[in-house]
């Protein structure tokens, strides 16, 4: 039984993994550092340095929907530190794809593809 146990879990690992289970899509964000942005709204082009300084030192960017208000944290399914991904794009409009995944009321973004908005 205990052997079984373990060959069903080894085979849901192995066809899940790190497989994200939500919603793939495509969606244009501000990516804005979470530090600033959520303990007193600042945002935007005079921010940039400020911004830059909070990712380089740790703290999470991630991705504003303006017209919403909703903030999408970046999930980190590849294991590899999402910051430097955005970094180049700090308080500008991104176009993402990826998939949203959803838990406890957090909202992330599994991002397959980053590149500037047009």
């Amino acid at each position: 039984m205990k052997k079984m146990m373990i060959l069903a879990a080894s085979l849901a690992y192995g066809q899940h993994g790190h497989d994200s289970h939500g919603k793939e899509m495509t969606m244009t964000g501000l990516v804005v550092d979470t530090g600033c942005y959520l303990s007193h709204d600042t945002k935007g082009e005079k921010h940039v340095a400020c911004a830059t300084a909070c990712a380089k030192a740790g703290v999470p960017l991630a991705l504003l929907d303006e017209a919403s208000g909703t903030l999408y944290i970046p999930v980190a399914a590849d294991h590899k530190n999402q910051n430097e991904r955005l970094m180049p794009f700090i308080e500008k409009k991104v176009k993402v794809s990826g998939t949203l995944v959803e838990k406890g009321g957090v909202k992330g973004f599994v991002i397959k593809s980053v590149e500037a908005a047009k």
